[in-house]
């Protein structure tokens, strides 16, 4: 008899969410490295929770804490096309979080019953149920599930598992956090062809300003320093770093990138290839696909087919998505869409192209 009825490696948004609403008759085991402890894994990530993510947390009638909230709350992101000198201002409703507080809010509310394991998986092996490598401190040790589930992020050690030749199309993406020197807080999305076929972002947070981009893996911290001089150059004031964050990060080509999983193993979140290949978004994905599979779960046979059915809105999603890109990312269309001023917003006492 296995140890547990379903192991779940990864503990962010989608492991944590699966691990809360999956029936109390399961035996659970979730791993996951982070912790309040000083050297715990931090996640890069910028931290805004987007519209999106909010109504999926609505729908479980959940509130966040006020102390995973940091200043300021900004209405308008700033879209710079470094390239072609353009910037516009577009109305966001984003919420700026401490992402970290933010992890560890969600895994506190995993019922007791869930097994946590402060730890990492090292290696997966099937013989019937799966056996799983995991490391914990200094010690190691295997346990054994019926089912696993993925909810371990771009780099997902149970992808590669399960899918050993499947490629997503990945990046780099590399944050700094600097002390806040500019004049106004503010939120930014960057533009750069020079140096990525993606987007960057600065984000303003409890008098930190974060600065940080998704670069092709080859060159990226060249690339990296480069857009980093050019914003500067541009007038964003950047200072010493105080500390750089890096992982990779998926960006999907096609809706086929999205994996659901098979033989009693199943990809959530990122794991799956399910994150937003025009803004990089991943946290409302992340929810409501381990909503998807605990439905799944709970629900008994086939689990496999019936969490694919479910992912096919989240495949369609994808696919506007993309749609979506050329608008943002071709510099002609780019800007074309930004000297229209189409959705765009006036700041007071500012210009909306940079002569």
């Amino acid at each position: 008899m296995a140890d547990f009825d379903i192991a779940i490696i990864g503990g962010g948004p989608a492991g944590a969410t699966l691990a809360r609403l999956l029936d109390k008759r399961f035996r659970v085991l979730l791993i996951d490295g982070k912790s309040d402890a000083p050297e715990s894994f931090h996640k890069p990530c910028g931290g805004l929770l987007s519209p999106d993510a909010q109504k999926a947390f609505a729908e479980f009638d959940l509130t966040l804490p006020k102390d995973i909230l940091v200043d300021p709350q900004i209405f308008s992101v700033r879209t710079i096309d470094l390239g072609k000198r353009l910037e516009r201002h577009y109305q966001r409703f984003y919420i700026n979080l401490d992402r970290h507080k933010f992890d560890l809010w969600l895994k506190s509310l995993v019922p007791q019953n869930v097994v946590q394991l402060n730890g990492k998986c090292l290696g997966i092996t099937a013989d019937g149920d799966f056996s799983l490598l995991c490391k914990s401190g200094s010690e190691q040790r295997v346990f054994t599930a019926e089912k696993i589930v993925g909810a371990d992020g771009a780099n997902s050690i149970v992808r590669r598992f399960l899918y050993s030749k499947k490629k997503i199309r990945s990046y780099t993406a590399i944050q700094q956090w600097f002390p806040e020197n500019n004049a106004k807080p503010f939120y930014s999305c960057i533009f750069d062809p020079e140096t990525s076929d993606c987007c960057s972002w600065t984000i303003s947070k409890d008098n930190f300003l974060i600065y940080g981009g998704a670069f092709p893996a080859k060159g990226c911290r060249e690339a990296f320093e480069k857009q980093k001089k050019r914003l500067r150059d541009y007038g964003i004031c950047f200072g010493e770093p105080i500390k750089t964050e890096a992982c990779v990060v998926l960006r999907p080509k096609s809706p086929f990138d999205i994996c659901a999983g098979k033989n009693g193993a199943f990809l959530i979140g990122e794991a799956a290839g399910l994150i937003s290949p025009s803004s990089l978004e991943g946290i409302s994905f992340a929810v409501n696909s381990a909503k998807y599979l605990a439905e799944a779960l709970n629900g008994g046979k086939n689990e496999n087919k019936r969490y694919s059915k479910k992912l096919t809105g989240y495949r369609v999603k994808i696919l506007s998505k993309l749609m979506k890109c050329p608008f943002m990312y071709s510099p002609i269309l780019r800007r074309i869409v930004m000297k229209s001023g189409l959705k765009s917003i006036k700041i007071s006492k500012k210009t909306d192209i940079i002569k």
